[in-house]
């Protein structure tokens, strides 16, 4: 870590590539786990379904590994990114993810709407009649062009069931 000031204070572009490379090649892991489970060999028909997932997962994992390896190595400590830099991030990515978790149960439109209205409120501190607009009116265009104009089904919760839609 940089402790150059307190204002500079932060993760360091070493430990960020490191642990990164690490949260990659545990995905990899993964990805080999599951293909064992699912079977590596050749079968009657042909190759069983974690044949090609299997050295997917390997090849993630050497290429995590060398990535580690090149980010220990590295003898420059520079600061990746303030703490307040990586809140901004956070601020933005910590709500999405809520929002893409909370898709399958409150379906796509009710998700949107609370959604667009959190950032619209919270970041861009519109007014709640812009922020209501905004997040009603955007749901409502999307259910019309994608449902009725081109019959494309989006995910549904139970608003959107109730209301028949």
């Amino acid at each position: 870590m940089s402790t150059n000031s307190s204002k500079n204070a932060g993760p360091a572009h070493k430990a960020v590539e490191a642990g990164i490379a690490l949260s990659i090649a545990i995905f990899g892991v993964i990805v080999i786990i599951g293909s064992l489970k699912a079977g590596i060999n050749w079968g009657a028909e042909g190759p069983r379904a974690g044949f090609v997932p299997f050295y997917v997962g390997i090849f993630i994992v050497v290429a995590s590994s060398v990535n580690l390896w090149t980010a220990l190595r590295e003898e420059n400590d520079q600061l990746f990114a303030e703490w307040g830099q990586l809140r901004q991030v956070m601020s933005v990515v910590v709500p999405t993810a809520i929002y893409v978790g909370a898709m399958p149960f409150l379906g796509l439109y009710v998700a949107s709407i609370i959604f667009i209205g959190w950032f619209m409120r919270w970041l861009g501190k519109y007014s709640w009649l812009t922020v209501a607009a905004v997040a009603f009116g955007m749901p409502i265009v999307t259910y019309l062009i994608f449902e009725r104009w081109f019959l494309v089904p989006l995910p549904k919760g139970p608003v959107e069931e109730w209301l028949g839609l």
